[in-house]
């Protein structure tokens, strides 16, 4: 009798352990917006934290007119389709999706909480996760706030210290996204990283996105909160990545500015060229594009609508353009011969698609791994009328959609999408960002090189 007594009692111990581990991710309903604290009253202790998180994506998660307008459209089609209403919102507004104040997906039952998108007391009101993408976090809103310090201290709140908040797995829980039904791979930021050598190497998505770093971490120096002591390192909150269009148009100037930094440390060019070639004679041009400074592939993140692409331009002695590949139409439109680095979804007829919930199949994704190169060569004809010696700027862009795609949501001239040069060449040839292609066909004076040349742009 006596083990038969100890045999239940380890069993119903170790169901409470599995239960204790098996929480399941928050849903709609679970909480009310009421439980949870807007932004501002953070801001009374952690000044410097809100203040870089204020204006960023993060901050416009759910009010980016982008997002906005593609959420419209999934809800059109969820409703038609019987896909769930609050796919898109348990990233972008997550206390409106717990709080079941979504649907509607127009917003128009959102608390000015919910409205605030990933915002300080969601963040720190994450106990757990259960695993990675489609947001499967387990929330325990109320008066303890978790993070990574074991020896915080507030008088405002209790804290308690989760060494999850450390790890790329926080970040994984949105950076990873699935479809709803056919579970297909619509972005994998996080996998990208996990695959990666930085990975192995222990740098963690916030050692480049929440320090001063960019490419790696740097410590920043201050404190965590003005009661606080001073410490060696506080985590800035700019959560900073690639969106310099979102944030420039709905005027977050620093936000834009750090975007436009991170692209120009993500990737390096290398040019193999001849300067010189007889008439009709058979030119070829190399480059070589490296991710040099990303932890994950260029571009990243749904990257069914966002662009990366190489622009080349060889000139003569007198400047008249004998090879061009890559420019921008008068409508703002790819060149239809150049590569364009992303991933191209296909719908269930097989006709690509960049609406992500009509996405069965991915029919190409030759995007850049981290610490990986790509080779472009270009080959032309010497013109019978061209002069020695040649000359070559080689420049990649990116922009966060397609011209194309904003016209078609927004009306022709509503917005124009800022083309960023990420890497020149010659280094010292640069446009202005958001200018792009028209900055590189301003006139070019361009030295002669040696008949073999190679130089890197250095981060």
């Amino acid at each position: 009798m006596k083990s038969t007594g100890l045999l239940i009692t380890i069993f119903l111990f170790a169901g409470i352990l599995a239960s204790s581990a098996m929480a399941d991710p928050s849903e709609p309903g679970d909480f009310t917006s009421s439980q949870f604290s807007k932004s501002g009253l953070c801001s009374n202790c952690h000044g410097s934290s809100f203040g870089e998180w204020d204006g960023s994506m993060h901050s416009n998660a759910d009010i980016d007119f982008f997002y906005q307008a593609m959420l419209q459209e999934y809800g059109a089609a969820a409703e038609a389709q019987e896909l769930p209403p609050e796919f898109c919102s348990r990233c972008h507004t997550p206390i409106g999706m717990v709080s079941a104040e979504i649907p509607p997906l127009d917003g128009s039952n959102l608390s000015e909480v919910a409205k605030e998108g990933v915002q300080c007391d969601f963040c720190h009101s994450i106990a757990e996760s259960e695993g990675i993408g489609n947001a499967p976090y387990v929330l325990e809103p109320g008066g303890v706030k978790w993070g990574s310090r074991t020896d915080s201290e507030s008088p405002s709140h209790e804290t308690e210290a989760h060494e999850f908040y450390n790890e790329s797995g926080y970040c994984g829980m949105c950076h990873n996204i699935y479809h709803p039904v056919n579970n297909l791979t619509l972005a994998a930021t996080y996998t990208e990283w996990e695959e990666s050598p930085y990975a192995e190497e222990g740098v963690n998505c916030q050692a480049c996105h929440m320090t001063p770093g960019i490419v790696g971490f740097e410590e920043n120096p201050g404190k965590a909160a003005s009661t606080g002591p001073e410490r060696a390192h506080v985590y800035t909150h700019y959560f900073v990545g690639a969106n310099a269009f979102v944030t420039g148009i709905m005027g977050e100037g620093r936000h834009e500015k750090r975007a436009i930094e991170y692209l120009q440390h993500a990737a390096e060019i290398e040019v193999t060229a001849p300067d010189s070639a007889e008439p009709g004679e058979n030119v070829e041009v190399e480059v070589e594009i490296t991710n040099t400074g990303a932890g994950h592939k260029i571009p990243t993140g749904v990257t069914e609508d966002r662009e990366m692409w190489l622009e080349l331009i060889a000139l003569d002695a007198e400047g008249k353009e004998i090879y061009h590949s890559g420019g921008l139409d008068s409508e703002g439109n790819i060149d239809p011969e150049a590569t364009i680095y992303h991933t191209v979804f296909a719908d269930s007829e097989g006709n690509p698609t960049v609406k992500v919930w009509e996405a069965e199949s991915i029919l190409s994704d030759n995007r850049i791994k981290p610490k990986s190169s790509v080779v472009e060569k270009h080959p032309f004809s010497m013109p019978q009328n061209a002069s020695n010696p040649i000359s070559v700027k080689a420049v990649l862009h990116y922009r966060s959609a397609s011209q194309e795609h904003i016209n078609e949501l927004f009306g022709e001239g509503a917005y124009s999408v800022p083309v960023i040069d990420m890497a020149t060449y010659p280094e010292e040839e640069k446009s202005t960002p958001g200018f792009g292609t028209a900055g590189t066909l301003i006139a070019l004076s361009l030295g002669s090189f040696c008949k073999r040349h190679r130089k890197r742009r250095k981060a």
